[in-house]
């Protein structure tokens, strides 16, 4: 326990034995710092308002002249400076300097003048205590810079870096942003199951939890996707659903365990469709959040421009091994060109081109960029090219080395997906995630799905390359963290 936290708690004792509640809730401000500051930016120097207003928010500053003191309130607009002085009420100011510290939220009412040094400043006329703050804001120079500890105190990060607060409410429009465009194509947002009998939509290794009263293992979802598609058989055209995804794998700058996915279903629509409306909505977010057609990353900025660009994987995997493209289906002659020089776990030639493409060839991807031609064994639920039914009609978008979107024309025949999901049952229990396949869906399937294209975009990425952040623990609140030692302690206690 710091000498601060004593002291502070001091003054909330001293605050409770006086009888004056700190921890008031019946103060309505009326005003905020930004609705003052451009109410009376045309003020001059010296220039006194009588008319009183209400504030209310946090003391950042404080700046003690004796006879008078500045100080700053934050609220969730901005910060704005008051004045507080023993001429106007000398047991006001008395009751300032004994219990009010940085970080405590009061509220102000006062009227409204410019300093000589031009600053729009709140005369303060009363001052209410609303919640007494126990520990001292971080030194007011250097603030809350560690990345670690910025993450695993969230709140003190918004208090102190406003920076941070505006990156979260970036985030809140582009998810509003991507609702009303959906919205008005005419998509019916839907919700459904976190928790599933079944991990399915995608190939990774989920969270398993146990219901006592079902007797029934469950699992947090990977993806959304089989049930979206039964929605689609259940007769709705376009849908859309908006949540979180959990997938039980490493944390780097851009993976998270539980993640935020839009995922999107339209009928009588095919992989080419999605490419040209994924281009429009990123077009559209680029203009709403940035005000021009630019993706970011750090100081790096890229220009979007349609279309995209297209690579081919076995066109560029060819390119790189320099061998044919039908060479590409010989998995010794694949390992040759290879030579140790990619890990490979795989005895499936399309696996083994994948990985080869990712490897070699997605880090150095700048700019929105569709990759097509997946080969089926990597596309478990994706339509094949008519004209080469080894791969299929599918897309992932790449920006900045990322993977933000991936759709596809989807398969709609029960019988190809009976037997694809069978081929990647024996893969799965090969690397012992050991989950059975949703067998269900392929009963749903049977009862006829129209021709639909669907397509997942990760939220948290796209955030990423909109605001210019290179990790993905600064766009999400509350990012999954190692607990810190002193934590496992009191849990093993």
């Amino acid at each position: 326990m710091s000498e601060e936290y004593k002291i502070r708690s001091q003054k909330l004792r001293e605050l409770r034995e006086t009888n004056l509640d700190p921890y008031k809730n019946f103060f309505i401000p009326d005003s905020s710092s930004v609705e003052i500051k451009e109410k009376y930016k045309d003020i001059q120097p010296g220039e006194h308002i009588e008319k009183e207003h209400k504030i209310a928010g946090r003391i950042m500053t404080i700046r003690d002249f004796g006879s008078s003191a500045f100080f700053h309130i934050q609220d969730h607009t901005d910060k704005i400076q008051c004045f507080i002085e023993k001429r106007y009420d000398p047991k006001m100011l008395e009751f300032f300097k004994k219990y009010i510290d940085s970080g405590d939220l009061v509220g102000i009412s006062g009227s409204i003048f410019r300093t000589k040094k031009g600053e729009i400043t709140i005369y303060t006329k009363s001052i209410t205590m609303l919640s007494k703050c126990l520990h001292p804001l971080p030194e007011k120079w250097h603030g809350l810079k560690d990345t670690e500890t910025r993450y695993r105190n969230r709140h003190i990060d918004l208090i102190m870096n406003p920076e941070v607060k505006e990156i979260f409410i970036k985030r809140s429009k582009i998810i509003s942003h991507i609702r009303n465009f959906l919205s008005e194509r005419g998509f019916i947002e839907v919700e459904t199951p976190y928790l599933q009998p079944v991990p399915s939509g995608a190939f990774a290794k989920p969270f398993k939890t146990y219901h006592k009263e079902l007797e029934m293992n469950l699992f947090l979802r990977i993806a959304p996707e089989l049930y979206l598609k039964r929605l689609i058989i259940g007769g709705f055209d376009k849908v859309f659903e908006i949540g979180k995804n959990f997938r039980n794998e490493g944390i780097t700058s851009y993976h998270n365990p539980e993640f935020t996915m839009l995922e999107l279903y339209q009928i009588y629509a095919n992989y080419n469709d999605l490419m040209k409306m994924t281009e429009e909505l990123l077009y559209d977010l680029a203009i709403k959040i940035n005000s021009e057609p630019i993706l970011k990353l750090g100081e790096e900025k890229v220009k979007i421009s349609i279309p995209f660009k297209r690579v081919s994987i076995p066109e560029k995997v060819s390119e790189i091994l320099g061998i044919p493209i039908e060479k590409l289906k010989d998995v010794k002659s694949l390992k040759e060109k290879i030579n140790g020089q990619i890990e490979i776990d795989s005895e499936d030639w399309g696996e083994i081109v994948l990985k080869i493409f990712e490897e070699k060839f997605t880090d150095s991807i700048r700019e929105p960029t569709f990759v097509v031609d997946f080969p089926v064994s990597t596309s478990p639920l994706a339509k094949r090219r008519k004209d080469d039914p080894d791969y299929t009609e599918r897309f992932e978008l790449y920006i900045y080395g990322m993977e933000i979107a991936n759709g596809f024309s989807e398969l709609n025949d029960p019988e190809d997906q009976r037997k694809r999901f069978e081929e990647q049952l024996k893969e799965r229990k090969t690397r012992e995630m050991l989950e059975d396949m949703d067998w269900d869906f392929v009963r749903a399937l049977e009862y006829g799905m129209p021709p639909t294209a669907g397509e997942g975009i990760g939220i948290d990425r796209l955030v990423m390359t909109l605001v210019g952040t290179n990790s993905i623990k600064e766009i999400i609140l509350f990012p999954t963290m190692r607990p810190e030692q002193s934590t496992l302690r009191k849990v093993k206690d």
